[in-house]
């Protein structure tokens, strides 16, 4: 019920902004731009779920290869010590285990929607457990908000877009990886708070020894890369983050394929049909996606988001707090709505104040530490069918809001200069 008064809201508190406008204040523009926007959100959703229909029959063929050799069973097992505490109502060696532990390993590589269908996949497995199939189960929601609080360890497109644009904008010296340690940062305090909050919603001990070994081995892993990547040239970096990224991806692929090919399987055959789901997911989520991008562009575009922007500038101000930030929040509240307005919002900051700026550098570790909940909560909701999504939504945005945080405090503590 959150999402459908969530999306009401969007939709007529941007029509009266725009019809106030239109009257009293003399745009009388403004209405056929908001209809322009509306339109091109029903269109720019179905180009969405088009172009992921490639990407999910691959990863669904994939996946349906590692399940079938029996290498999903594998992870499941592996990661069922930490999910068991986490995933109420998961049985000890389901192999929805496994399928978490893959999209939330390609989040953590920062592949953006090359992690959709393997989420999709995930809560296709939550849901053949859930009793009620038009409600969110625990487990459903726990998944939701860490895929969407997910840890980046690498921020490929982001890394991508920096270094494209430093290229345009001639910044000799530039390192584009170095966000990757804030983000990093950032990513796995949205993820622990999520985890917080959705264990304090369903009553979970988090205080528990898998829980804690987790937390304290990420820790470990951030001051070991820390140190890594310090005594590497800045040229090496970007090459080694991409290197590791890659050579991941296709050692999973290699692994699932050989794997089937040890145990005479006909892997081929086992491809098709996993890939045959991906256009059927594809179809399930278009209208989905289409209502809230619909929703979501007339909001921006009567204005509704610059008020709120300029709303939270003033009170940092009257506060006496710096407000170097202020020109990145725009990012930090389009994220949660749209992935591609966020994203150009961000390049628009790295063009205006320069890539190798504060603001610059911001930009990007918040685009990397904060996720589409949005998007993931229509679509992974939608394409299984349930409707009551229970406090899923709350969970999300509040992890959102601690990476947001994070995600500042970070920012100034590595590259704020008074």
């Amino acid at each position: 019920m959150a999402l459908n008064y969530v999306w009401i809201a969007f939709l007529l508190i941007g029509f009266v902004v725009g019809i106030i406008k239109a009257i009293f204040l003399g745009q009388s523009g403004l209405l056929a731009d908001m209809l322009t926007a509306l339109f091109d959100a029903a269109k720019n959703g179905f180009e969405i779920s088009l172009g992921l229909t490639g990407i999910m029959t691959l990863w669904l063929g994939i996946m349906k290869v590692g399940e079938r050799a029996g290498v999903i069973s594998v992870f499941a097992k592996a990661v069922s010590p930490l999910f068991r505490v986490l995933f109420k109502g998961v049985p000890k060696d389901s192999p929805a285990y496994g399928s978490v532990m893959m999209n939330l390993s390609a989040n953590m590589l920062g592949l953006d929607n090359a992690a959709t269908p393997l989420g999709l996949n995930a809560m296709k497995e939550l849901q053949e457990l859930n009793p009620e199939k038009q409600q969110a189960s625990d487990s459903q929601i726990m998944f939701l908000v860490l895929n969407t609080a997910g840890i980046t360890l690498i921020p490929t497109s982001v890394i991508a877009m920096r270094q494209t644009i430093a290229l345009e904008q001639h910044v000799t010296g530039f390192n584009a990886a170095d966000i990757f340690l804030p983000t990093l940062i950032a990513t796995f305090i949205a993820f622990v708070s999520g985890i917080i909050i959705v264990s304090i919603y369903q009553r979970i001990n988090i205080f528990k020894l898998p829980v804690l070994l987790f937390i304290g081995g990420f820790c470990g892993l951030i001051a070991l890369l820390h140190f890594s990547l310090s005594q590497m040239p800045a040229d090496q970096v970007n090459k080694t983050i991409g290197a590791i990224g890659s050579g991941v991806i296709l050692s999973i692929i290699i692994l699932f394929v050989s794997a089937g090919a040890i145990k005479k399987q006909n892997v081929f055959d086992n491809f098709i049909e996993g890939a045959k789901e991906g256009f059927n997911v594809a179809i399930r989520i278009i209208p989905y996606l289409i209502a809230m991008l619909a929703a979501i562009s007339v909001f921006r575009a009567s204005g509704c988001m610059d008020y709120v922007v300029q709303g939270i500038a003033n009170v940092v101000a009257a506060c006496g707090l710096n407000t170097d930030f202020v020109p990145t929040l725009p990012i930090a509240l389009m994220k949660p709505l749209s992935g591609s307005g966020a994203r150009g919002l961000m390049v628009d900051v790295m063009k205006h104040y320069g890539v190798a700026s504060f603001q610059g550098k911001l930009a990007a570790i918040i685009q990397g530490s904060t996720e589409t909940t949005f998007y993931v909560l229509a679509v992974y909701f939608g394409s299984v069918g349930i409707k009551n999504t229970r406090h899923a939504l709350v969970c999300g945005l509040i992890a959102d809001a601690m990476g947001l945080i994070g995600a500042i405090v970070v920012g100034y503590i590595f590259f704020w200069h008074k």
